[in-house]
């Protein structure tokens, strides 16, 4: 890639309430991030359009069921067992007074998803919960983008057969509307398909030969069969999964329309996506920090924007 491309300003601790912590390890090309919320919680939702997730506390989010609010959100590295990296977060938040009081104990709620890098560094190597209690203890550091936390292993451009996928990673980005509230994203990617920039349509990621040329997977469109056909590529093992998260005051109800119009932002930036073989997951969080009435039609185009941009960012950052 020749082309320079901006970055996309903010990231998601622009969102009041929201903190970010991140830890990893590099040699085994694995991590972790906790999307940290205000101590009370925030109003959470989900949305999962990829058809090989790796997820826990899901259902919990789903409208008409009991508990509303999230203390904290964790994307991870590992495949299922990254999951693991939950339950330290839990216990951390747990010490800290954090959770919902059932009287005879406080238990925090921490949905999680996963992507699957153990095909990249060390596979015996994995995000468990000691690694996500490091990610919490540092969200005061904030965001980190690029090759870090649960982006650490990430790689894109997975479908053309006898080609390499280029490094991908976790990427943020935030916008604050004209009436004062802020919506921000961040995705660690981890896709089949390729990126593209979503603003101009230029080509950011895709896999490449062992010479060094770009070939992106758009020959797909035209009658060239998938690499699936020709090499075996397990299903989970590529995803995008992400938070976006907004202060301003949603019900249960739309904080799961809003992690629904965020994978418009997936769709606009990655090609192909939502695969049999992607567990795209995205989040959403509502802290109800910034009291003003806004539309929820802007706040929703507002996520879309951002989760591309993430998206976008995450890529860049890794290959800078």
């Amino acid at each position: 890639m020749t082309t320079k491309h901006s970055f996309f300003p903010g990231d998601i601790t622009q969102v009041h309430g929201i903190k970010v912590g991140q830890a990893e390890n590099k040699e085994a090309m694995t991590g972790c991030t906790v999307v940290l919320c205000r101590p009370e919680g925030a109003i959470g939702g989900v949305s999962v359009r990829g058809a090989a997730p790796g997820t826990r506390e899901t259902d919990l989010l789903k409208p008409g069921n009991l508990v509303e609010n999230v203390h904290a959100v964790v994307l991870s590295g590992g495949s299922a067992f990254g999951l693991d990296a939950a339950g330290g977060v839990m216990k951390q938040l747990e010490q800290m007074g954090v959770g919902l009081d059932m009287g005879c104990a406080r238990v925090p709620i921490v949905p999680a998803a996963v992507l699957f890098d153990l095909n990249v560094g060390s596979a015996m190597i994995r995000p468990d919960a000691m690694m996500g209690r490091t990610a919490l203890i540092d969200a005061h550091k904030g965001v980190k983008q690029g090759r870090y936390g649960a982006g650490c292993g990430c790689t894109v451009g997975k479908l053309v057969p006898g080609s390499t996928p280029q490094p991908s990673g976790i990427g943020s980005a935030s916008i604050t509307l004209p009436e004062g509230v802020t919506v921000g994203a961040i995705v660690a990617v981890n896709s089949v398909g390729d990126i593209y920039h979503p603003t101009t349509g230029a080509l950011l990621a895709c896999a490449h030969m062992p010479d060094g040329t770009p070939v992106p997977a758009d020959g797909l469109l035209y009658g060239q069969a998938p690499a699936s056909r020709q090499i075996r590529i397990q299903a989970g093992a590529n995803t995008a999964i992400g938070v976006v998260a907004t202060d301003c005051k949603l019900t249960k109800e739309q904080a799961n329309r809003l992690a629904d119009v965020s994978h418009d932002g997936l769709a606009r930036t990655i090609r192909p996506v939502h695969t049999q073989m992607d567990g795209d997951t995205i989040f959403a969080l509502a802290t109800g920090r910034a009291d003003k009435e806004i539309n929820f039609v802007k706040v929703c185009a507002a996520a879309a924007e951002v989760t591309a941009r993430a998206i976008a960012n995450a890529v860049m950052s890794a290959n800078a």
